[in-house]
């Protein structure tokens, strides 16, 4: 294999806009003290409420190791916390008022970068790729 295939690469070509797009949205959240993994992190948990580990992963796409140690710097912040579920072997994560606080701040901050993003691809060409980023997911994961 030549060493210029990576080029046509699907998965080096996502992750290089991925790296790009995150960085461009961690500038912008820099002043809150949030990332924008955090701020998904946060922003997912306020949108379902109490919700476990796994279900949390399977909606981000991600594996439960992973996602316990990003967990990790926002429940030490007290953003969020573990909450008794039914089961005892289930502990919810759940939004603090520290935590409700922290986001209603950064939104304006992730709103103007979204306003930007956005705007730079074009609405319509913005929309479709949310889409289609979408269904590949969902295919994939079906598969």
């Amino acid at each position: 294999m030549k060493l210029e295939k990576h080029s046509n690469c699907t998965c080096f070509n996502l992750r290089k806009a991925t790296r790009v797009i995150t960085q461009l949205y961690d500038e912008a959240l820099k002043p809150s003290g949030i990332r924008s993994t955090q701020f998904t992190l946060l922003s997912t948990v306020q949108s379902k409420g109490p919700i476990g580990i796994a279900e949390l992963a399977k909606l981000l796409a991600t594996d439960r190791t992973t996602l316990t140690r990003n967990l990790k710097p926002l429940l030490d912040r007290d953003l969020l916390k573990t909450v008794s579920g039914s089961d005892a072997r289930r502990r919810p994560v759940a939004l603090t008022p520290k935590g409700s606080e922290t986001l209603r701040q950064v939104v304006p901050l992730w709103e103007a970068v979204q306003a930007e993003v956005t705007h730079k691809f074009g609405q319509p060409r913005w929309e479709n790729m949310i889409r289609d980023l979408n269904q590949i997911v969902s295919q994939i994961q079906e598969a």
